[in-house]
């Protein structure tokens, strides 16, 4: 037996442990923790509608879905069945038929149908959603409000009519319901809904008339009907056609948290509006997807469709006459924009940039009220203003403004003051950052601003308390008065009126607001709403100010601000958290939140730019440290900034790392870039500072001739920096002759070194030598070896044949010894009858020598006595 050699431990292969139950014992999902594949398959036979979790007992996203998986059964238990199945332990039949690439796994079968895999998120709430999806794929409409909310959906709508009175199953309806499961097998967003129409009256609205037709919605281009004359009517078929032509308006993006191209490939189709929203799948009704689905309509509908217009009044909760028929008409032509004219008692004032209101908002329009008692505006006749009185409202405008600046936001802010001495009772200032392309208020002169239903602030409420005979304003609330609606005439259609046009998706800000966070939204937002444009191409994006409310308005004005030619939208910069380093620090780090600040403070400033992932960068660090040293803190600042994680206005942007900007003092507007061709070391940057940082060069010393105590302060200016440039030198050439000194110290070692790198070249070339001589003669013996081997093995093999030999020879000795000593007894007995016998019978009864004369009476001896005695004879039988 041959065993492992000396110091190789042997291999021990430990059994797998069985398996345990993965679910608790009260859990309402059955566990199969053995993979008892079939049994799960001969149970979900009987059951309608059947849910496969797959799951590995060491994965961690099975073991966190685990109680998503157990709150959704707890909720659907009464009618889906949830199986759990083991699919990892070796010795179950799931392991062996299944192969998985990734856990959990979600199967759910609908009778006979299926599988269909859910990939949606591993929520119980989204899983629920889904399973109750399975359980009905089709929707009952019933009535006309009920087809309303189908049609006016922002996901794609199938529709099939079936009369259901004489037939509990009418022909097609069961491919139709198949067809419905297809979607959910074959898009596990389920972004196509299917519905079924019994009433023929509601089936013409949608020009249904024959029973099995199948109606495909389309909001901008005409809804379509499955052609049943050219394409085959099957439950393939039918789900292919309407995924080939189906419209999509928005779009849910749900990125799985992996390696995936999802958000890059639809970036490349153009610029992007993201829109974070907090959503339950489980709600009956989603407001705040309704104003964007309205918003989404209206930013599209290009030709002022009428089925459109019908939709949208039904999203805004308009009452509406019953209307015949919800069929695609001619497109009408739009309206022209009526002519907005200023209001008598309106003027526009476009602040200047030194005013303070203008850091926020740079126009303000301001109105005189000169109506009494509750009348609303309306109904109001507004007579005209004259100058003077205009006058008057400027003036307290202005005397006013720092009040209004106090309560003033990036949004529209609308302030209602008492006016001291105007004979009116107050007058309105509302005050926003222009909206050129959108409200027109210089061409057009617009006089009234349209406001979301933003809460007033307290100077407005006591405003309102002391007046009593004020009238409601326009701002207070738009949704109050209809009229203002025209307005919105300008955002209808603007996709198709500008070269930005937007695809817009939503996310789940419940799920993903991690995204929204790198995008610019607070982390701590107490509401999870949020929205971004991603103009790749233009390598910008823009957020929707996290102050405002997520709503109709906003969205769509800051829709108009992106779409316009010369957009007032900032670009967002995204820059890393401002870190609080020491004062001794020698180089400040410069984030996109302390840029201007380092770079415009009174002090000559120079700026690296570099990034982690530049190799060349790290080498510079040395530099800049010796210039930080040389340099005084109290007038040069060493800066850097990590492009990679800050963004810069692109005036500011580089081309290329390492970058070195040099931003003079007091001549900020002539910043210097290090040049290219120059390697950048320290003599260098001393004198490409030198040179740029000379006060003689900068245009302030030509307005006048300098007088005596400036030159006599720069000169003791000058003095102290020489001074300060010789004591420095003078450090540095101790320095040198400390590094000259270690490096002839550097250079004996280095002798020593290689003479000791040839001693150990030798010793390896000889033991190199000894070591060919070694294997050589390990090959001899290893040969030796096992010749020696097989000598012993044959001898072996002869002795175990001559033991086998010696083994039959002693069973045969002992034969022979019984048979001896037989004979004995028996010729003991002969003897002692010879005796008693005469002479004659003694005599022939003993044999006679070989060699004597037999008689021809005589008889031979017995055949056996003779062999007996021969083979006790015989000199190979005896035995000692």
């Amino acid at each position: 037996m041959r065993t492992a050699p000396r110091g190789r431990a042997k291999d021990v292969i430990i059994p797998a442990k069985p398996p345990v139950s993965f679910f608790s014992s009260r859990s309402p999902v059955l566990d199969l923790f053995q993979g008892q594949l079939d049994y799960a398959e001969h149970i979900r036979r009987d059951s309608e509608v059947v849910l496969l979790f797959f799951y590995a007992p060491w994965c961690g996203q099975s073991i966190a879905a685990r109680a998503e998986i157990e709150q959704a059964a707890s909720r659907l238990s009464d009618q889906v069945l949830f199986v759990a199945i083991n699919c990892w332990w070796n010795q179950g039949k799931c392991r062996k038929q299944k192969h998985f690439f990734y856990f959990p796994v979600i199967y759910l079968y609908h009778r006979s149908f299926g599988p269909i895999e859910y990939k949606g998120p591993m929520s119980a709430v989204y899983i629920e959603k889904f399973v109750r999806r399975v359980m009905k794929p089709v929707l009952y409409i019933p009535s006309q409000s009920e087809l309303l909310d189908f049609l006016s959906n922002y996901e794609p709508g199938v529709l099939g009519y079936f009369e259901f009175n004489g037939s509990p199953q009418p022909p097609g309806y069961l491919t139709f319901f198949t067809s419905a499961l297809h979607s959910l097998k074959k898009d596990y967003l389920g972004t196509v809904r299917f519905g079924v129409i019994t009433n023929k009256h509601l089936a013409k609205l949608v020009s249904l008339v024959h029973s099995g037709s199948v109606y495909l919605h389309r909001h901008f281009n005409t809804s379509l009907v499955f052609p049943r004359e050219v394409i085959n009517y099957t439950a393939e078929n039918i789900y292919k056609w309407a995924l080939e032509n189906r419209e999509t308006l928005l779009r849910w993006l749900r990125p799985h948290g992996g390696k995936s191209l999802l958000l890059n490939n639809e970036l490349k189709k153009g610029p992007a509006l993201f829109v974070f929203i907090p959503f339950n799948p489980l709600a009956e009704s989603h407001p705040l997807i309704d104003e964007i689905t309205e918003v989404a309509l209206e930013y599209n509908n290009c030709h002022g469709d009428q089925v459109v217009e019908r939709l949208l009044q039904h999203l805004r909760r308009v009452d509406t006459p019953v209307f015949k028929s919800l069929a695609p008409e001619p497109p009408a032509r739009l309206p022209d924009p009526p002519l907005i004219t200023a209001s008598p008692c309106c003027n526009t004032v476009v602040l200047p940039r030194w005013h303070s209101i203008s850091r926020t908002h740079n126009v303000c329009e301001l109105c005189v009220n000169q109506t009494a008692g509750s009348l609303r505006p309306s109904s109001v006749s507004v007579p005209q203003c004259s100058f003077f009185e205009m006058a008057a409202a400027l003036d307290s405008f202005y005397l006013k403004e720092q009040t209004f600046y106090h309560v003033a936001s990036d949004s529209i802010e609308c302030s209602n003051f008492l006016s001291f001495y105007s004979p009116f009772s107050y007058y309105t200032a509302c005050c926003r950052t222009i909206n050129r392309g959108v409200a027109g208020f210089i061409d057009s002169e617009q006089g009234v601003f349209e406001t979301p239903p933003i809460a007033f602030s307290s100077l407005e409420k006591k405003c309102e308390v002391e007046s009593l005979g004020s009238v409601p304003h326009i701002e207070e609330n738009r949704y109050l008065f209809p009229e203002l609606e025209a307005n919105s005439s300008s955002f209808t259609g603007l996709s198709c009126r500008t070269n930005k046009t937007l695809n817009i998706y939503l996310l789940d800000s419940n799920l993903f607001w991690l995204y929204a966070e790198r995008l610019g939204a607070p982390s701590a937002a107490r509401v999870k709403e949020f929205a971004a444009i991603v103009d790749v191409k233009e390598e910008s994006h823009y957020i929707l100010d996290p102050n405002q409310a997520l709503m109709k308005f906003t969205l769509e004005s800051f829709i108009q601000n992106f779409s316009i030619l010369y957009s007032p939208l900032k670009r967002h910069l995204i820059g890393s958290d401002s870190a609080q380093f020491t004062s001794q620090r020698l180089i400040t780090e410069v984030t996109t939140d302390t840029f201007w600040e380092v770079v415009l403070q009174k002090q000559d400033v120079l700026l690296l730019y570099y990034a982690q992932w530049c190799g060349f960068c790290p080498a510079l660090n040395h530099v800049f440290i010796q210039l930080a040293r040389l340099l005084p803190s109290d007038t040069f600042t060493v800066a850097r900034i990590d492009v990679s994680q800050n963004d810069l206005p692109w005036e500011f942007m580089v081309d290329r790392l390492p970058t070195v900007l040099f931003f003079p003092c007091n001549r900020k507007d002539l910043s210097v870039k290090y040049p290219e061709d120059l390697p950048i070391t320290l003599p260098n940057l001393l004198r490409f500072i030198l040179h740029h940082s000379d006060p003689a060069s900068a245009p302030g010393n030509l307005a006048g001739p300098p007088t005596a105590e400036c030159l006599q302060s720069e000169a003791v200016l000058q003095q102290g920096h020489i001074a300060h440039l010789e004591r420095e030198v003078r450090k540095l050439r101790a320095e040198i002759g400390a590094l000259q000194r270690a490096q002839t110290q550097v250079e004996a070692r280095l002798a020593s070194a290689r003479r000791d790198e040839h001693r150990l070249l030798r010793q390896q070339h000889a033991l190199e030598r000894q070591h060919d001589l070694l294997r050589l003669h390990s090959e001899q013996l290893r040969a030796l070896y096992e010749q020696k081997t097989r000598e012993l093995d044959e001898v072996a093999r002869r002795l175990q044949e001559l033991a086998d030999a010696s083994q039959t020879l002693l069973t045969e000795n002992t034969w022979l010894k019984i048979l001896v000593a037989t004979m004995e007894r028996k010729l003991e007995g002969r003897d002692g009858a010879d005796e008693r016998l005469p002479p004659s019978k003694a005599r022939s009864e003993h044999p006679e020598p070989p060699g004597a004369p037999r008689l021809p009476t005589s008889t031979p001896p017995p055949a056996n006595v003779s062999s007996t005695l021969a083979s006790e004879k015989s000199p190979e039988n005896r035995t000692d």
